[in-house]
């Protein structure tokens, strides 16, 4: 089998039940979210298995969750099946709230980077974003969007911002505030947490 088919030269590509261009919002949106899951996989590559099994596992299941979010995207069928859950979502709202517990305390905002996972995860988080942004673009130019995606991508740049924190001080790195932030944030203790939920 060959990789190149050379298909896509006059700048179409395929898409589940058809072709399309290849700067098509609908392709941007998916392409991008296959950018996230590559810096994902850098991530997982830089952390250490003895510190980190509990977020490289979550980081793997996100891949493929990511994945799921691109094939939904890319499926232009009449009878589309939305595939990707809430499950994935309510995960990782669980999750965070457990990061957030670990991290230290957090008043000003925070320069991306730090360790190499940590400063992957930021940039996975800052193409999530981008791809949620791209998703919102797609469902005002089609009705038939599942808005699952859009909300599982919204939540999944949440989670990255506190999984690159907690990276962060597993390995006594410590974030660095942006020098001209005020005190935007009231604290990430369980305390300030469960106040904020009451």
């Amino acid at each position: 089998m060959r990789l190149y088919t050379k298909s896509g030269d006059k700048g179409q590509t395929s898409v589940i039940g058809g072709r399309m261009d290849k700067d098509d919002v609908r392709v941007e949106a998916y392409g991008t979210i296959d950018e996230v899951n590559s810096f994902v996989g850098k991530a997982i590559s830089e952390l250490d298995k003895e510190i980190f099994p509990d977020i490289i596992a979550d980081l793997e299941k996100i891949q493929h969750e990511l994945f799921d979010c691109g094939s939904e995207l890319s499926n232009i069928t009449e009878r589309r099946k939305h595939t990707l859950t809430e499950e994935p979502i309510t995960y990782l709202e669980d999750k965070m709230d457990e990061l957030i517990d670990e991290a230290p305390e957090l008043e000003r905002f925070i320069l991306p980077g730090g360790s190499d996972a940590s400063a992957s995860i930021h940039i996975a988080r800052t193409v999530a974003r981008r791809a949620e942004r791209l998703i919102v673009s797609l469902m005002k130019a089609e009705d038939k969007i599942s808005p699952v995606p859009l909300k599982y991508m919204n939540r999944l740049s949440d989670y990255f911002f506190a999984a690159a924190r907690v990276i962060n001080a597993r390995l006594d790195v410590p974030d660095v505030e942006y020098a001209r932030s005020a005190k935007v944030f009231r604290g990430t203790n369980k305390k300030n947490k469960d106040e904020k939920r009451s």
